[in-house]
């Protein structure tokens, strides 16, 4: 008997999952493409976030050698969408959901679509420093529009438990300046969506993120986050800014 196929584990659902290269006069009756659950996820992984096939298999629970068939196999029907023009629907497949990880898709079918996004804040400006972070400031959006906002202060927690404390206060996505490797996995295992290397006023990078215009960086790191070592980000690079 064949062993069954393990589930690889995805940490965002897709938001929009019906695609038209051009209006089918009956979409019901035309023969689309359909891209898993999974092929999606890699796609996201790899291209979107620019994490390796090394990441992507460990963010995953699967071999590189998945992975990379789960990307040919995807990049080919959005190929075939992009030449031939076929109708493109993401479900299905064999996957669990990161723990943590919200279905975003829940109230698609009521017409809502809602999300807390987190930015690490000092003054008004997008901080540099994901794990010396002293507060986040809390967007809430409905429907692609800030509802609401609010400063909430991280109590001096460090880089381990800043992932929890923005799980446990339902954020979706975070945008930092420089983060570490392991905050990083932290937040990839909590579910929760990563746009390090971005600048600038606040409420504009949120914004930007909305409109899908954001600036950053899925490269931009700390590379000294050995603190108990003596090291301290504030006087090494990190990413293309410094650390403050």
């Amino acid at each position: 008997m064949a062993r069954p196929n393990k589930p690889r584990r995805v940490c965002r659902m897709p938001i929009y999952t019906h695609f038209y290269a051009k209006k089918p006069e009956n979409p019901v009756c035309q023969q689309g493409l359909e891209l898993s659950i999974e092929e999606y996820e890699a796609i996201r992984l790899l291209d979107y976030q620019g994490l390796t096939q090394q990441e992507a298999a460990a963010l995953m629970g699967a071999g590189r050698t998945t992975i990379q068939a789960l990307y040919t196999q995807a990049r080919r029907k959005l190929a075939r969408f992009l030449v031939e023009g076929f109708p493109l629907t993401i479900q299905g497949g064999n996957y669990e959901l990161c723990p943590g990880q919200k279905n975003l898709n829940q109230n698609m079918e009521k017409g809502e679509h809602r999300m807390k996004i987190a930015v690490t804040y000092e003054d008004g400006q997008v901080f540099q420093h994901f794990g010396h972070t002293s507060q986040f400031k809390v967007y809430e959006v409905e429907n692609g529009t800030i509802v609401s906002s609010e400063i909430v202060d991280t109590n001096g927690q460090g880089h381990g438990a800043l992932a929890g404390f923005l799980l446990g206060g339902g954020v979706d996505v975070l945008i930092c300046g420089g983060i570490g490797g392991g905050a990083r996995n932290a937040l990839a295992e909590a579910g929760i969506e990563l746009y390090p290397g971005a600048t600038g006023d606040a409420d504009a990078q949120v914004e930007s993120f909305l409109k899908g215009q954001l600036v950053y960086d899925p490269d931009t790191m700390c590379s000294h986050h050995s603190h108990e070592e003596g090291h301290d980000c504030g006087n090494h690079g990190c990413g293309a800014g410094k650390c403050h």
